[in-house]
Parts: structure tokens; C-alpha cells; sequence
């Protein structure tokens, strides 16, 4: 086949790990270049759902996952070719560290020969910050490395300090002041949705204008993005409605997955456990994962819309769910303070929230049409009668994967699964 090529600046965001302040980063970096009327595409590296929200408000476009585990190669050598056919700048949030996991955000940036750029949080460190930017230089040979940026600094003195410790050879593009107004709000599964910080425009912009006084805002280089024509999906999904749910309790769903089911034909209604009374026409349903929990007496209160799922659901109407979907259907949920909502009861058992992660990492999901792959992240417990149909299987083998229930044509699991992976697959769970 005929390879394509297109040329975009590119830069990936990296850090020595979590909570280094990559989001806000990235974020203000888009904002800054779409303040200059530059179109900016930003890509997410990983299976994150709640960053992409971010990167989605600050630069006014969709946001992608990146995942070479998940999705393969080529997926994410298309989303980069077409993003370069568009834009005048391309970003990439990694996740972790930037030599965290297998495989991880350096063999993604060096995969695509994506310069690499570092925020290190400054904080209880001076000197030594040219240390650990020293590691992350070299530790791979062959990696591109833009250079550093400084997070959280505490004075104009204590910038000095960083400086003195950078190799001459490693560009320092500055630091950012330690500032509250910077700082995006955390919950138990990550950040707050983007939908839910009222002033997150605010916060961006104000990181924005704060990123302008450095160098980080000279554009990069750009870099040659490639692709291969491929075969259109089949319409698997030819006059299918697939009723999904979006709102504040239901949100955690790949952009990917809803583009795939588009490709294969299906028509895409969305509807809300919290406010809708009614589903729209549909042939089958998706209930995707998000924060249930926090919603406890909305969900439990909507009589209307938990009667429309049982009626569906002994009509035979296909219904997939996942993690918070999941927990949705199931007799009742409990908080962690102890406050329990009666849920759906399609599902026999219930679920409470946990104080600490019950579930994270890459699994394989043997689904009734195929094998998918995806990721867990939640920090609940079910308690169920129901016996799984089949496991998923951890991508290192460590220890057994999640359970895959299946009842009539209800197939559920706390397994997020990227559809790019099989999409044939990916399809029969939606097919009556």
C-alpha cells in the first residue's frame, strides 16, 4: 500500500512520574497556541478518560487516546497522520512516567520521533532537579529530548538554583510559579470532569499566560507523520440504534469507540440515567463507566428510566455495560460513607465503593464475539450470585483478571474495552 506523509510541530509532555503537573501543561500549552489562532490537536497517551476532558475544553478539538497496547500501532499512526493533515501543532500527554510501564510513553514518542519535553515538579528540590532531568535525557539513548520545564517553583531565587543544576546541554525552558489558581481538582479516580470546575477556563488561561513568559511557547520542530490506506470497516452495524448513555455519572468512553460504531453503520442516541425519563428509540444500549457513586439519589430516584432498562431487557434488547455502568445495573450501590442507593436490579447483588483501588491495569477480554482489549481502574467491590461467563487476563499474567458476566443479552464487566482493538467484536455485543 501507498504510504502517506504529512509534517506537523509535535511535542510530547513527560514527567518522572504522576503529579508532576503534566494535564495542566498540556492544557495551558494548547490554550496558549489557540489564544495565537493556531489549530491544536491533542492526543492523551494511555487508557485515561478524565485528562482528555481537560485537553478537550483547552483546545476546542477532540481528544484521542494513544495507546500502543490497546490499540496497536497503526491506530495510533493513522489518528497522528490525520491530526497532521489539520493542525499546526500537534500535543501528546503522556501518562506516569515517562519510562513507566510496557510499553511506555518512551517507546511511543521515539515509535513516532516525537521530541520529548519534561515537567518536574521543583518542589523540595534545587540542584538536584538537574539530576533527575539528566536521567531522562540519557537513560534511553536515541529518545528526542526537547528539554525540561520547572513546576511549581517557589521564588525567582529558587529558580536560580534549578538552573545552576541543568547540564549545558539540556534546555531549560523556565519555570512556573507554585500558584494555587494553576492547580486542577483531584478525585478518587483522577481529576474532576472538566464539565463540573466552573472555572477551569479560568485556571487554564491563567497557566497559560504564566507558560507565555517561557520558552516553552516557541513552536517545535516538525515532525513526519505516516500512514497506510486501510480497508473501510464493515456495516456490521447497518440501521443499528445504539442508545448510550452521557452525563455526569456516566462518562468514561473512548472517542475512538464511539467513531468505530459510526464507521460500522450504527446511529448513535445519547440519553441521561440522571435526567431523562425516557430512552430514545434504540435497538441496543451502552452504558459506559464514570461516577454513579456520586449520584446516588438522582439514579435511585429516576423510577422512569430504570423501568425503561428492565422493559428493554426482557424485550431481549442488547445491553453492554461497563465498570460504573455496570454498577448501575446491579441491585444497589454504596458510598463510601455508607449512603446506598437502590439501582436498576438487572444484575443480581450490589457494590460498595472502597476507601483504595480494587482494580488497575491492561487486560484482554475474551467477549462472546471475540477477544477485546482494555483496562481497569475502579474502587469498588461486587458481591453477586452471578457467575461469570469468562475472565479477562492480565497483560503480565500477575494475578486472575476481572469477571465478565453475561445474563440473556446483558454482557457486563468493570473492563473498559477499546473497540480500535476488534472492532468485529466490538460489534456483536451490540447486535440483536
Amino acid at each position: 500500500m501507498k504510504v502517506q506523509k504529512a509534517y506537523c510541530p509535535a511535542l510530547f509532555l513527560s514527567a518522572p512520574g504522576s503529579n508532576h503537573g503534566k494535564t495542566t501543561i498540556t492544557a495551558a500549552l494548547a490554550r496558549y497556541h489557540v489564544s495565537q489562532g493556531r489549530m491544536v490537536r491533542v492526543f492523551k497517551a494511555g487508557p485515561d478518560f478524565l485528562d482528555p476532558m481537560i485537553l478537550e475544553q483547552a483546545c476546542g478539538q477532540p481528544v484521542y487516546q494513544l495507546d500502543l497496547w490497546m490499540m496497536g500501532e497503526n491506530e495510533c499512526r493513522r489518528l497522528l497522520y490525520q491530526a497532521a493533515l489539520e493542525a499546526d501543532l500537534i500535543l501528546i500527554e503522556g501518562v506516569m512516567g515517562l519510562f513507566d510501564g510496557e510499553p511506555c510513553c518512551a517507546d511511543l514518542a521515539e515509535l513516532f520521533s516525537v521530541p520529548v519535553m519534561a515537567v518536574i515538579n521543583a518542589t523540595g528540590t534545587a540542584q538536584t532537579f538537574g539530576a533527575v532531568a539528566f536521567g531522562l535525557a540519557n537513560y534511553r539513548p536515541g529518545l528526542r529530548f526537547a528539554g525540561v520545564l520547572a513546576n511549581n517553583v517557589a521564588s525567582p531565587r529558587h529558580n536560580d538554583m534549578l538552573k545552576q543544576g541543568i547540564p549545558a546541554d539540556i534546555l531549560y525552558f523556565g519555570g512556573i510559579a507554585r500558584d494555587t489558581q494553576f492547580v486542577l481538582p483531584e478525585r478518587h479516580l483522577g481529576l474532576v470532569q472538566a464539565e463540573e470546575v466552573s472555572d477551569l477556563d479560568s485556571r487554564i488561561t491563567a497557566t497559560a499566560e504564566a507558560l507565555a513568559l517561557t520558552g516553552l511557547v516557541n513552536l517545535p520542530e516538525a515532525v513526519e507523520f505516516t500512514s497506510q490506506q486501510s480497508e473501510p470497516l464493515p456495516k456490521l452495524l447497518a440501521s443499528i440504534r445504539i442508545g448510550i448513555a452521557r452525563d455526569a455519572a456516566f462518562s468514561f468512553i473512548y472517542t475512538a469507540n464511539l467513531e468505530i460504531l459510526e464507521a460500522m453503520g450504527a446511529t448513535l442516541c445519547f440519553f441521561s440515567p440522571l435526567a431523562d425519563s425516557a430512552l430514545p428509540e434504540v435497538d441496543s444500549i451502552y452504558l459506559p463507566g464514570g461516577y454513579p457513586e456520586l449520584h446516588l439519589q438522582t439514579l435511585q430516584e429516576n423510577l422512569a428510566m430504570k423501568a425503561e432498562l428492565r422493559t428493554h431487557f426482557e424485550l431481549g434488547t442488547p445491553l453492554y455495560a461497563e465498570c460504573g455502568g455496570m454498577l448501575y445495573l446491579l441491585e444497589s450501590l454504596t458510598d463510601t460513607a455508607g449512603l446506598r442507593g437502590d439501582m436498576v436490579g438487572l444484575l443480581p447483588g450490589c457494590a460498595v465503593m472502597q476507601n483504595r483501588l480494587k482494580g488497575l491495569g491492561y487486560q484482554s477480554a475474551p467477549m462472546p464475539g471475540g477477544l477485546l482489549r482494555g483496562h481497569t481502574f475502579h474502587h469498588s467491590l461486587i458481591d453477586t450470585p452471578l457467575l461469570p461467563i469468562a475472565y479477562g487476563e492480565r497483560l503480565h499474567k500477575t494475578s486472575a483478571g476481572e469477571a465478565i458476566y453475561k445474563l440473556n443479552n446483558l454482557t457486563a464487566s468493570y473492563l473498559h474495552c477499546n473497540f480500535s482493538s476488534n472492532p468485529q467484536a466490538a460489534a456483536q455485543l451490540f447486535l440483536p
